[in-house]
């Protein structure tokens, strides 16, 4: 069977019906540089930049860059930056899935063996745009950085070597500015980002003239993605492919609901016609409840109930939502102690909840829970410890469900860290944990000094909660929340998760 590439689209191969193969790109300029070649991305960003393509409305194609070594270059380059992206989810009450061929992306570089090819980019006038996707463990100051690596290890390293080039190349010429749009779900993701390359810059010595170029000719969008996207749907790869006729190894699904917000529009709305190509991009000028509503209900339930099913040895989101625990698990997590935590208007919250758990009840997506409990540590923090501290400081009262999935995630990272990952066993299962390789070794030192005594567990969570470089404080500082997570760690060591839950919740 064919690979699907630029060949294959211009031969006479016979594609099935209803499959949108669309328009011939490859004549269009590169207009968008773009950090991360994942799942995410692809079934984003590059499928907006297509559908405006394809209505004639941007004319640009994307180049891709892989943040990390090992990624998905090769295979992109070998397919012609092609891919095939499912959109499946329910409309109007109607099953509905569409299949295409997504056409957006020129070529893939690796910034690892092809430095210079990278920073050729900055020197092409009509790359524009910077789009971000690399993990909320991404947009970090990384102290060990220096100008001369090739590439730095941090994305906002490799982005400020990127930027002082363009600087250079056109001699600080204002036009030349860029327009950054990370989809990291961090709040103030722009500010962050920024703030982090102005620091580098003063510590690298770098002139005050490129700072200010920085500050007034660049502008750092703080933005809000939302739309879940399983990725690659290896479990009906076999049946897709022989359904498509070809084969893709960067095929994507994603569901049909999209949503991103972007804060300020001055200058550029009119560039990026995402609204006159009718997605559902809002620009606005706060986007606080937005993502405060996304983040804490959306993500929130998602990190909070997931350690907990894959615990239980569940798989998917949808096998998640539609079990007689862990289902009311979600759903008492969302309107019992994420919503009463947030401080909006409790219609808006409640009627976006529902549209959430209709979401999660998608039967066309496998949404896989071992893909979200990646970097859960720092998802966390910035997705359910604000429910949690907030439900505590409004109530008086401990978020019981929520402690009990922080003791769940500990749970979870109890394994052996080699390389850069944690090998744990769960259940019957070998599991690959990814995370930040210190906040691997920090669990993995406590759990080294855990006999599964109570004291030792104990002893445990306070030693993970005084990592304020993960939390951002120090969290036994929360009356009682050391001992109520350390109580309920104990009780899935000694009696497993389901009898956990069933003492703790079920019989209430």
């Amino acid at each position: 069977m064919l690979q699907l590439n630029r060949s294959l689209l211009e031969g006479n191969c016979h594609f099935p019906e209803g499959l949108d193969i669309g328009k011939d790109s490859k004549q269009l300029p590169e207009k968008i540089i773009q950090f991360g070649e994942g799942n995410f991305l692809r079934a984003f960003v590059d499928w907006m930049v297509h559908e405006m393509n394809q209505k004639g409305l941007f004319n640009g194609r994307v180049v891709v860059v892989s943040p990390l070594p090992a990624g998905l270059i090769p295979q992109l380059n070998a397919q012609d930056g092609l891919y095939t992206l499912i959109l499946r989810g329910m409309s109007q009450r109607k099953a509905v899935s569409r299949e295409q061929i997504i056409r957006s992306i020129s070529r893939g570089i690796d910034m690892y063996t092809e430095w210079q090819e990278f920073l050729k980019c900055a020197e092409n006038p009509d790359i524009e745009y910077v789009v971000s996707n690399t993990t909320e463990a991404g947009i970090v100051y990384s102290p060990s950085d220096r100008p001369e690596d090739t590439p730095p290890a941090s994305f906002p390293g490799k982005l400020a070597v990127y930027l002082y080039h363009r600087y250079q190349y056109f001699a600080g010429d204002p036009q030349k500015g860029m327009t950054i749009l990370p989809c990291e779900l961090i709040d103030r993701n722009g500010d962050q980002l920024k703030g982090i390359i102005l620091r580098l810059a003063t510590e690298w010595s770098w002139p005050e003239a490129f700072k200010t170029w920085l500050e007034e000719h660049n502008r750092f969008f703080n933005t809000l993605v939302d739309r879940v996207v399983p990725g690659y749907p290896k479990d009906e790869i076999a049946e897709l492919t022989n359904q498509l006729g070809y084969k893709d190894q960067l095929m994507d699904t994603g569901e049909l609901f999209h949503l991103w917000v972007i804060e300020g529009a001055e200058g550029v709305q009119e560039k990026l016609p995402f609204v006159e190509a009718g997605l559902n991009v809002i620009w606005t000028e706060d986007m606080t409840p937005y993502r405060t509503r996304k983040v804490r209900i959306l993500n929130g339930a998602h990190t909070s109930s997931v350690p907990v099913a894959f615990l239980y040895g569940l798989e998917t989101v949808g096998e998640m939502v539609e079990h007689n625990v862990l289902g009311r698990y979600t759903r008492e997590v969302i309107f019992e102690e994420i919503i009463p935590s947030v401080d909006f208007d409790e219609s808006m919250l409640t009627e976006y909840a529902q549209s959430v758990l209709e979401r999660f009840e998608n039967p066309y997506i496998k949404h896989y829970l071992l893909s979200i409990l990646l970097n859960s540590t720092s998802k966390f923090k910035t997705r359910v410890l604000p429910s949690l501290l907030n439900y505590t400081k409004k109530t008086g009262l401990l978020p019981y469900k929520l402690c009990f999935s922080m003791a769940a995630l500990f749970a979870v990272y109890r394994g052996t860290v080699e390389g850069t990952v944690m090998k744990c066993r769960i259940g019957d299962k070998d599991v690959d944990m990814k995370d930040d390789l210190e906040t691997l070794q920090m669990m993995q030192a406590a759990w080294s000094e855990c006999d599964q005594s109570l004291e030792s567990v104990l002893h445990l969570v306070h030693r993970i909660f005084a990592e304020t470089k993960v939390w951002g404080q120090d969290l036994n500082e929360i009356t009682g929340l050391a001992e109520k997570v350390g109580a309920d760690l104990y009780a899935i060591l000694q009696d497993g998760v389901k009898k956990a839950i069933e003492r703790s919740f079920l019989n209430k």
